[in-house]
């Protein structure tokens, strides 16, 4: 979590989108996958995973505990950067030998769907190695495309703005549930001319951001065949953060640049910015004041068009044990002493009963279970609508032409152009 996100999440996706389009992904279902069983009974199923040696550490204590449970199944682990996962995998998957069980996200779901590499593990949960019970704020439907059941959330995660809790302080913004994007607007002058500082680090390349801005106003960023917005909506959210950095309530794009992969809150380059709220434990080890988690403006008061995000568990189609592959899920997502060894290593535990097993101790860690609790209590949330077939093209276009626009490479025009041209191609609309 203490890696530049950002940067990390831009190269995943341009490494995904490209080696995606290897031939051979739509192999047929009836190849083998995974490990053949033993002589006495005993399977093995191969787990893959992106992320660093503290993830893996974790993991490796959850499989013991799964492996001693189910004794007759043995877990082959594999783990990478985000880079090397996804380059493996598209390799592993064009030859017809996927991990038997591997970590996904929504933005992947539809794609590989297309490619008939995920299974559908709706029949484990009919036939009962697998419960979609006991997960909270519905999170069981996050992981459903088109009537399948694609994947399974392990944690869950919002969008969030992070704060430096002093520097508000002092220019006397306090950020609470239902405040306006005009709201918005004047704390960031406020903090300009009483903190000397400039509010917000730059909204112009979030793209779940504008989903939620788009959401706000009954649209969204994704529809399931495409983009759910015009060049002219685009164009206005681009021209006014254009507007924001030259009057200084945006931070300096180019400072932003130099400064990473140190954000832009911690360099005390700006006094928040928009983020997932489980990666908020970066800014209390990057900076040295004190930050908190303030919720989403909203357009009228009220909605914020928020959901909750999660990495998830999907099972190859090829693999050859998808009872053992579910009765592992299952217990990656049920069992209590997994969330003590995981905490919010993924998220928020997206099941109550691991939820109520990790009760947090430390600061950041409770901000963010408090937030989270906040926005059911709330009742701001809302489904997800499912990522269509290239959306990860799409975004890492709008980080990057984000960017691009930002440093001043770019005119709004051309980027609203650049933008709309690289995402019909990859949606083939």
């Amino acid at each position: 979590m203490q890696q530049n996100r950002n940067v990390e999440r831009r190269t995943v996706l341009k490494a995904a989108g490209a080696s995606l389009a290897v031939a051979g992904l739509g192999a047929t279902a009836t190849a083998c996958g995974g490990d053949s069983g033993a002589g006495d009974g005993t399977v093995t199923i191969r787990y893959a995973w992106w992320g660093a040696e503290d993830r893996a550490e974790r993991i490796k204590k959850s499989i013991a505990l799964f492996e001693k449970k189910y004794p007759k199944i043995k877990v082959k682990t594999d783990f990478q950067p985000y880079l090397d996962f996804w380059k493996k995998f598209n390799t592993q998957a064009s030859g017809g030998n996927p991990p038997d069980v591997f970590q996904n996200a929504i933005g992947f779901l539809r794609k590989y769907d297309a490619k008939n590499v995920l299974l559908d593990l709706s029949p484990q949960v009919e036939a009962g190695n697998l419960s979609l019970d006991g997960f909270r704020a519905g999170l069981e439907k996050f992981g459903e495309v088109d009537g399948k059941l694609l994947g399974i959330p392990v944690g869950s995660n919002s969008m969030a703005l992070v704060i430096d809790k002093p520097v508000y302080t002092k220019s006397g913004v306090k950020p609470e549930q239902g405040w306006t994007w005009d709201d918005f607007d004047a704390a960031m002058k406020k903090i300009r001319d009483k903190a000397g500082r400039a509010g917000d680090s730059g909204m112009y390349g979030v793209m779940y951001l504008y989903d939620l801005y788009l959401r706000q106003n009954g649209k969204a960023f994704f529809t399931e065949d495409g983009l759910g917005f015009t060049e002219a909506d685009l164009k206005a959210w681009w021209s006014k953060a254009e507007k924001g950095i030259e009057e200084g309530l945006y931070a300096d794009p180019k400072k932003v640049a130099q400064i990473k992969p140190k954000s832009a809150v911690a360099a005390e380059l700006a006094a928040g910015e928009f983020t997932w709220d489980n990666f908020t434990v970066r800014y209390t080890s990057e900076g040295k004041s004190e930050y908190g988690l303030a919720p989403i403006p909203t357009t009228d008061g009220k909605k914020t068009g928020q959901y909750l995000g999660s990495l998830m568990l999907s099972a190859s189609k090829r693999t050859q044990h998808p009872k053992e592959v579910a009765q592992f899920i299952n217990f990656m997502v049920h069992e209590p002493e997994v969330a003590k060894i995981m905490g919010y290593d993924r998220g928020v535990p997206a099941t109550q009963a691991q939820y109520d097993a990790f009760q947090p101790t430390d600061p950041v860690n409770k901000a963010i279970a408090e937030y989270e609790e906040s926005l059911v209590a709330a009742g701001v949330l809302e489904p997800i609508t499912p990522h269509p077939n290239g959306a990860d093209i799409c975004e890492a276009a709008f980080l990057r032409i984000g960017e691009e626009l930002g440093l001043g490479t770019r005119t709004v025009d051309d980027a609203v152009k650049q933008f709309f041209t690289e995402s019909k191609t990859a949606l083939g609309t």
